[in-house]
């Protein structure tokens, strides 16, 4: 289900420019990668980090946080749903 694509970080960028988060790239020596500040809705992912890695981020991010789903067009719709199915199987 996870690819490793360029392709498949742009579908995972697209969730969040539709949701209610800001998704950024910025440098920074975080333990895990990235930084949510909740309170204000930002995800900040470790611009140094491989394509695998930035993925990966993306991933637990959507896991652990609040998004709303209701703005996402059809084909967001679709992806999200795979996704959260992917996320339960595990």
């Amino acid at each position: 289900m996870i690819k490793y694509t360029n392709h498949f970080l742009n579908k995972l960028e697209d969730l969040f420019s539709e949701s209610n988060y800001i998704l950024r790239y910025e440098k920074g020596n975080f333990k895990s990668g990235y930084c949510v500040l909740k309170d204000s809705k930002v995800a900040i992912i470790n611009k140094f980090y491989s394509l695998d890695g930035k993925i990966n981020c993306l991933m637990e991010i959507l896991k652990e946080v609040d998004i709303d789903t209701s703005k996402f067009s059809d084909k967001n719709q679709l992806f999200w749903k795979e996704i959260t199915q992917y996320q339960l199987e595990l």
